[in-house]
């Protein structure tokens, strides 16, 4: 038969600082169940009954046991793991940045604008480098360096031959030149808009037609 889980006999300076730890309950709620924890099985109570003091299970309470008896009042404080692991590296998401901040038209792809579904997708079919992300952990990271996608739009594409090469230095200026100015040489198309236009006098002059009166009203005769 195995022998039953039991912390060891408490020094009178742990007693001390279990008990005032279980009366204050200033320390946490996961310290003052583990002081009760320890004290209840040093007084020699069993693990169900002290399970159902604390409602906790009872594994959990073997546990503590074990820890304290192996370092003692350090098992107050939990030791919590940390978490689930990474799925993706640093390098990953420094790949996932640069690629959101180049033109899809460059990658070979036929869109203009990323989007979320668009991007993730991209990295997760990647030959070159897959990233597999999740579109929170995406709109996440992109939020952290300041990237937004605009909504999508119709427009005209530009028949311009030289566009790439006019966008790429566009880019090259505001990239390296911080105190740039830009001007313009060129009138932009004008917008034909409707106007309010006034009409010519006539040479008899306007006529104005008085709108016929209301009826007038039928005064009721009070009773005589």
């Amino acid at each position: 038969m195995a022998r039953p889980v039991r912390a060891r006999r408490l020094t009178d300076e742990e007693g001390q600082r279990l008990q005032a730890i279980a009366r204050r309950g200033k320390h946490g709620a996961i310290r003052v169940r583990r002081a009760l924890i320890i004290m209840a099985s040093a007084s020699g109570t069993p693990v169900p009954a002290i399970a159902r003091l604390v409602a906790a299970d009872e594994d959990t309470v073997r546990g503590v046991i074990h820890r304290f008896n192996e370092i003692g009042l350090d098992a107050l404080d939990p030791r919590w793991a940390g978490g689930r692991p990474r799925l993706i590296s640093s390098d990953d998401e420094v790949f996932a940045v640069a690629t959101a901040r180049t033109r899809p038209e460059r990658l070979g792809q036929p869109f203009t604008h990323w989007s979320l579904r668009k991007l993730a997708a991209y990295l997760a079919d990647n030959p070159d480098r897959t990233v597999t992300i999740g579109r929170e952990r995406l709109r996440q990271l992109l939020h952290h360096h300041r990237i937004s996608f605009p909504r999508t739009r119709t427009w005209k594409e530009s028949t311009d031959p030289d566009k790439n090469r006019k966008l790429d230095r566009i880019e090259y200026l505001t990239g390296t030149c911080p105190n740039r100015c830009f001007a313009f040489d060129q009138f932009g198309p004008l917008l034909k808009r409707p106007g309010f236009v006034r009409a010519a006098p006539t040479q008899t002059g306007t006529t104005r037609t008085r709108q016929p009166s209301a009826p007038p009203t039928l005064q009721r005769q009070g009773r005589r």
